[in-house]
């Protein structure tokens, strides 16, 4: 399984979204710095995922959350 997830930075309040086959091990990631986007904003934790069957499916709906039609529903859908 892949998903697409949002992280919640408790610095700054401001969300990542990305997308991996391990969550944990992703966010554990994340929260130790080895990821450039978010190393300065840790630390983060997991505010909702979704879950896909395959790796493109994921990246594809990653890349969408990431325009602004894909904000509006993230807006929508989890009051971002």
């Amino acid at each position: 399984m892949y998903y697409v997830y949002i992280l919640l930075s408790q610095k700054d309040n401001k969300k990542y979204i990305g997308s991996t086959n391990d969550l944990q091990r992703r966010l554990y990631q994340h929260n130790l710095g080895l990821v450039k986007s978010t190393k300065g904003r840790r630390p983060l934790e997991m505010f909702c995922f979704e879950q896909y069957g395959s790796e493109k499916e994921a990246r594809t709906r990653e890349k969408f959350l990431k325009t602004h039609k894909g904000y509006i529903e993230l807006k929508k859908k989890y009051g971002l």
